[in-house]
């Protein structure tokens, strides 16, 4: 069986109000609602997922929860593009407690919050890319999965060009910028909730 690949690309907006506004010029219209996601990064003791840059990650949104394993990055100069393996979880904590048993512990957490879009016309297209809109404590991200022609296509359309993509993760962003911030990198999470 041939396992899912995910391609996607990142975005930084440097307004919020203005992307908005972009967005629905472009015919982009809410699919999902503004809504809080906390994710929690497992690994083993000797961080062989991170070395072989695989991400084994329990989300939390509201009341679904999502295991996701992610494999180390397909080559490629423009996007992302991954083994992507996910399925839905009924009880978190007792999925998390099989996992520590398992030998895993949790090694990141970040949080953000999460509005998703579809274009009005398209939203039932094959080929047209998923978009969403991360309000993150390191700022406000566009992220855009599908094929790269799709991708492509919604970028131009958002004013971004190549040389804007992002394929770096929340963590590798989150590490950036604490270095160049000069603070002690923790979790990525919104102030007063950093445990």
């Amino acid at each position: 069986m041939k396992s899912p690949r995910e391609m996607e690309i990142k975005l930084k907006v440097a307004s919020p109000r203005a992307m908005k506004q972009r967005l629905k010029q472009c015919a982009f219209v809410v699919v999902s609602r503004r809504h809080f996601e906390s994710n929690i990064v497992f690994d083993f003791g000797d961080l062989r997922l991170r070395r072989s840059r695989s991400l084994l990650r329990l989300r939390t949104e509201g009341n679904r929860h999502l295991l996701t394993f992610k494999g180390p990055p397909h080559p490629s100069d423009s996007y992302k593009i991954r083994t992507e393996i996910e399925t839905q979880v009924e009880d978190a904590s007792t999925f998390q407690q099989i996992l520590e048993a398992l030998g895993l512990c949790p090694v990141f957490r970040y949080e953000k919050y999460r509005t998703a879009y579809a274009e009005k016309e398209r939203r039932k297209v094959k080929g047209a890319p998923s978009l969403v809109f991360d309000e993150t404590p390191i700022g406000p991200y566009i992220e855009l999965e599908g094929p790269a022609r799709g991708i492509d296509r919604a970028a131009r359309r958002l004013g971004f060009q190549k040389r804007d993509y992002i394929t770096a993760s929340y963590a590798s962003l989150y590490l950036d910028y604490c270095r160049k911030n000069r603070i002690k990198p923790g979790n990525m999470v919104f102030r007063g909730d950093n445990s």
